[in-house]
């Protein structure tokens, strides 16, 4: 299943740490989603995935949280883009 990223922002503070929001689509789903991370220091990542637009399909939103906890190259893919935008 590929996806495609479509919008990405991140921010840094020193009380904070990093906070980046990553918007994407998983193909065959009609989902769009948001990822928002956190990192103190940028190498350990915790995350919410929400639906962007609007409240979407349960079982989709299930399908791609599966999804994030067992493709790193999905997950790397979306932190990537979120550091690659930060201001």
């Amino acid at each position: 299943m590929n996806w495609e990223i479509y919008d990405a922002e991140m921010v840094y503070s020193k009380e904070e740490g990093y906070l980046g929001k990553v918007r994407f689509i998983l193909e065959g789903q009609r989902s769009r989603y948001e990822i928002t991370l956190q990192s103190k220091k940028g190498n350990e990542w915790s995350y919410s995935l929400n639906f962007t637009e609007e409240s979407g399909i349960e079982a989709e939103i299930e399908v791609a949280e599966k999804r994030l906890e067992e493709d790193d190259e999905l997950f790397d893919a979306l932190v990537e883009a979120a550091k690659s935008k930060l201001r």
